[in-house]
């Protein structure tokens, strides 16, 4: 009886560390320079301080393709507009499964595309609000 009693300790010890599969978030890097979620253009995607994401991303060719290949690029700013780390990506054509890390500060984000892929290429972002749930984030 013991040993079950330790087993069981154990397994459910183990049980409780493993962590919850990451959220998968589909957005479209569109012809038009847009990001777009169920079609919507601009989404605002909420998140939990340090929750793990999957960004699938289906890119499509704009007018303008940088030397590399790239069709677009993703780099999420903070508000004060630095980078955050881990969140810099340049897109090919296709599906792309990026996996993210939402910061750890609550606030609201700014994704932009960081390869001039037309003339529309300035309006192309989406917003990331991190926030604990329940809670809305702060500006």
């Amino acid at each position: 009886m013991i040993v079950c009693g330790v087993l069981g300790a154990a397994l459910l010890s183990n049980a409780q560390s493993i962590a919850p599969s990451p959220r998968v978030i589909e957005l479209t890097a569109d012809k038009d320079s847009r990001f777009r979620q169920d079609g919507k253009v601009a989404p605002i995607i909420e998140a939990s301080p340090g929750e793990h994401l999957i960004l699938r991303i289906t890119a499509t060719r704009a007018k303008q393709v940088a030397r590399d290949g790239s069709v677009h690029g993703l780099a999420l700013l903070d508000k004060d507009e630095n980078a955050v780390p881990g969140w810099r990506f340049y897109l090919h054509p296709g599906v792309q499964e990026l996996a993210v890390t939402a910061p750890l500060q609550a606030g609201r984000y700014t994704a932009v595309c960081t390869i001039i892929c037309s003339d529309m290429h300035e309006g192309m972002g989406f917003t990331l609000v991190v926030s604990a749930p329940g809670n809305n984030a702060k500006e």
